[in-house]
Order: structure tokens, then C-alpha cells, then sequence
């Protein structure tokens, strides 16, 4: 597969994820709940491990000078914190109720992250395609519990399950387009800089939008689920960069 059919692949993949929501119409509201914390653990160790063990390391190696790389790690972590209160958007996780303004502005939120991320991906895969595959595989496993937190928030603002699908559908492709543009421009563009800017987006919404959702919940035995489940995520994605 040539660079170009890998990003293809992965933003159709994304796509795709985005119609997890009729997982909702088939497990039932209370045992998706069940799930969703376990997969935003799991989703929280990816990302950040994706973040440490992948492409801090990679632009370390590929960014002149070396030294510049942290302050794009917190540039980046500063655009999606810009991002989150421009829009006045919290990604939740649960089935909250939720106005038709802040129903559209989820879309739309969820749209300008998708297409961040496809740019981000891209510049993964132009550099080096085991880098690529390990920031998608990241970038995926938020994405299955975000992609769900927001099919019940269009449900519970009274949209049809056929138009949320629709919808969530429309904006996971901005995914592809991010990656389209970014292949498109790499010619005239060094997108080995948006690596480490990717890294402070992971590392943000790691840590200011999925762990914060696991901390909501009274104390009980599952909390050491979702732990382990945040280790098991971080092992995964060390374990991907000490074998590539």
C-alpha cells in the first residue's frame, strides 16, 4: 500500500466509527453505559501513550532543532484547549440532555477535531507508516467512545436515530479531508512539525476530557477496571513503539 492508500484507509476506517452509535440501538441504553467508561479509560491510555511513546519520540528524531519540539507539544495543547472554549464545547460521555445550539456546536466541534486529527494522522504516515498505524490506532480508540457519548446526545436533543447517524457520519468525514489536504501539501510543507502539535491535542484531550470523566464517578470497585483499563492502553501503545 502506498502512503497515500493508508490514509484513504484510515479515514474511511474513522468513518466508519462514526456509525458506532447503532450500538446504542442494539446493546440498550444501560449496558452501553456500562461500556462507554471502560472504552474512555482505555481511549485516555492510547492517546497519551500514543503521545509519549510515539510521536514525542519520532519528532525528537525528525525536528530541527530537537528543542522545538516541546514548545509545539504545548501549542498544540493550547489549540485544542482554544478550540474547546471557542466553541464553548464539553465532549461528554454520558447521556446528558442537551439544547439544540450545543447539539450543532458538538457537530461542529466534532467536525474541526476530526479534520485536526486527519491532519495529524497524515503527517504520521508521511513520515513513517508504523508511526502512522500507531497514532490511528490511538486516535480510533477515542474516537469509538466519543463517536457513542455523542449518538446519545443527539437522541436525548430529540434528533431520529437515522439523523444522528447521518450527521455523526457527515462530520467524520472531515477526518478524510484533513488527511487529503495534508497528503496534498506535503510537497510544499515540512508536516514533520505537526506531529508534535498532534501530541499536545492527544495529550490535551487525554487528560482534560476523557480522565475527567472517569473521575466523576462515585468511588466503587470499577474504578480499578477503569484503571487498569487506562494502563492497558498506555502498555499498548509502549509495547507498539519497543517493537517498531
Amino acid at each position: 500500500m502506498t502512503t497515500l492508500h493508508w490514509i484513504v484507509a484510515s479515514g474511511l476506517v474513522m468513518a466508519a466509527i462514526a456509525l458506532l452509535g447503532i450500538v446504542l440501538l442494539l446493546l440498550g441504553e444501560r449496558l452501553t453505559e456500562r461500556l462507554l467508561l471502560p472504552l474512555v479509560a482505555l481511549a485516555a491510555g492510547t492517546l497519551i501513550g500514543s503521545a509519549f511513546f510515539h510521536m514525542v519520540p519520532a519528532s525528537l528524531e525528525r525536528v530541527s532543532p530537537a528543542a522545538s519540539v516541546w514548545p509545539l507539544v504545548v501549542l498544540g495543547f493550547a489549540a485544542f484547549l482554544g478550540l474547546e472554549q471557542l466553541l464553548h464545547w464539553h465532549r461528554g460521555h454520558g447521556a446528558a440532555r442537551a439544547s439544540r445550539p450545543v447539539v450543532y456546536l458538538v457537530l461542529l466541534g466534532d467536525g474541526l477535531h476530526n479534520l485536526i486529527d486527519g491532519t495529524a494522522i497524515a503527517s504520521a504516515f508521511l513520515i513513517d507508516v508504523r508511526l502512522g498505524v500507531s497514532t490511528f490506532i490511538a486516535a480510533a480508540a477515542h474516537e469509538i467512545p466519543q463517536e457513542l457519548g455523542d449518538f446519545a446526545v443527539l437522541l436525548h436533543a430529540g434528533w431520529s436515530k437515522r439523523k444522528a447517524l447521518v450527521w455523526n457520519g457527515i462530520s467524520a468525514l472531515t477526518f478524510l479531508a484533513g488527511g487529503l489536504l495534508t497528503y496534498a501539501a506535503s510537497d510544499a510543507v515540512d508536516v514533520s512539525y505537526l506531529v508534535p502539535f498532534a501530541a499536545g491535542g492527544f495529550l490535551y484531550i487525554g487528560a482534560t476530557d476523557l480522565v475527567p470523566e472517569l473521575n466523576k464517578v462515585a468511588f466503587a470497585r470499577r474504578d480499578f477496571a477503569h484503571f487498569t483499563m487506562f494502563l492497558a492502553g498506555a502498555a499498548l501503545m509502549y509495547v507498539g513503539s519497543v517493537l517498531e
